[in-house]
């Protein structure tokens, strides 16, 4: 699977609280492991979902696999899957690894895939949906066998290392072509997170473009951040255009404050699931 490249300039997402994110710049190669490292609360969330076009950005502009932001939102989603993302692509905590397995499997047969595959033999899908799977789990690195009560083990039966790996497994059913995981390295230990950043760097490896958001960025990827201290280099140099700008007229003013009030209504979109 190819994956995608991932640029984006000035890029920045406000909503009714303010800015989520703002002045992303970023240039990233097909294929590339991308780290959006900052602290929570920071917009990190926010940033993956707007480069999988599941947020609308109100600022600046990406361009993912093609497909520019904030305008081809539909486009990117169809060849991007997010993993691990509270809210959006939560685990059931009741239901076993083997359900929630069948069930990604059957929604990406009846809604990801053609209409072709639809119509062919019963058997025919079956086989398929279990090679989908089997591959998946394959390289999201997840072994069925060593979990305590193989498939039918229950999620909240899953180690924090397990999980991630079972949600990254259940996005890559879909085969996409940009991964993106948020938390990466959240309640991980020192080995645990090695063994995170290992698994995304098989993926990137086959070609599929990864980004994950992440507290700390390993020294090998792209790393963008989203740190306030960049945000507040980026006010700060308006606030210093604005200094300059003391003979602005009114009318100016009052065209600024409308755009501004614009955006603020038209900031977020629903997330959508993976």
């Amino acid at each position: 699977m190819d994956g995608v490249d991932v640029t984006a300039q000035g890029f920045g997402l406000k909503g009714p609280r303010g800015w989520a994110f703002r002045g992303i710049d970023l240039a990233a190669e097909p294929g590339a492991l991308i780290a959006v490292e900052g602290p929570s609360g920071s917009g990190r969330t926010s940033l993956l979902l707007a480069l999988t076009g599941r947020m609308k950005a109100t600022e600046g502009s990406a361009i993912v696999g093609g497909a520019r932001l904030p305008k081809q939102l539909a486009a990117v989603r169809r060849f991007s899957a997010p993993a691990n993302v509270a809210g959006v692509t939560d685990l059931d905590p009741a239901l076993t690894v083997g359900e929630h397995l069948r069930e990604r499997a059957l929604l990406q047969r009846r809604f990801g895939d053609s209409v072709r595959a639809l119509v062919r033999p019963r058997a025919e899908r079956a086989a398929e949906s279990g090679l989908r799977i089997d591959t998946a789990l394959a390289a999201a690195g997840l072994d069925r066998e060593a979990l305590p009560k193989g498939a039918r083990t229950a999620v909240r039966d899953l180690e924090r290392l397990e999980a991630l790996r079972l949600s990254i497994a259940l996005a890559l059913i879909g085969r996409p072509r940009l991964l993106a995981v948020d938390d990466l390295d959240l309640k991980l230990s020192d080995a645990e997170r090695a063994e995170a950043w290992a698994l995304l760097r098989s993926l990137t490896a086959t070609g599929t473009t990864v980004l994950a958001v992440c507290s700390e960025a390993p020294e090998d990827a792209v790393t963008v951040s989203t740190r306030p201290e960049a945000a507040e280099a980026t006010e700060a140099a308006e606030a210093t255009d604005a200094t300059d700008a003391t003979d602005a007229t009114d009318a100016t003013d009052a065209t600024d404050d409308e755009q501004n009030r614009k955006e603020t209504g038209d900031a977020l979109t629903e997330t959508g699931r993976a």
